[in-house]
């Protein structure tokens, strides 16, 4: 559902939550109840399916709650195959 910007001459702008085609030119003021004239704003567009703007929002999320793991990755040396480009195993090891 779209969310509707309204400015009220008394509280200032508020947003309320309508359905599609529903929203009025005016509306009450939840705060005083005095009518308050609908404004015209940009549409909330989002690129959500691009991996551009996943890698953003992960790269948001983590600033503030970093995942937490309980353990490092296994050494793929240690007897863990891996299933990696087999050409690679003729490169030389330091």
């Amino acid at each position: 559902m779209p969310i509707h910007e309204y400015r009220c001459p008394e509280c200032g702008v508020f947003e309320l939550l309508l359905r599609m085609g529903t929203a009025t030119r005016e509306s009450a003021c939840p705060g005083c109840g005095s009518p308050a004239r609908r404004l015209v704003s940009a549409p909330g567009l989002s690129r959500a399916g691009t991996p551009a703007a996943r890698l953003i929002e992960r790269t948001e999320r983590t600033a503030s709650r970093p995942d937490v793991v309980a353990a490092p990755p296994p050494d793929p040396r240690k007897g863990a195959r891996t299933t990696g480009n087999p050409l690679h195993r003729r490169l030389p090891r330091p």
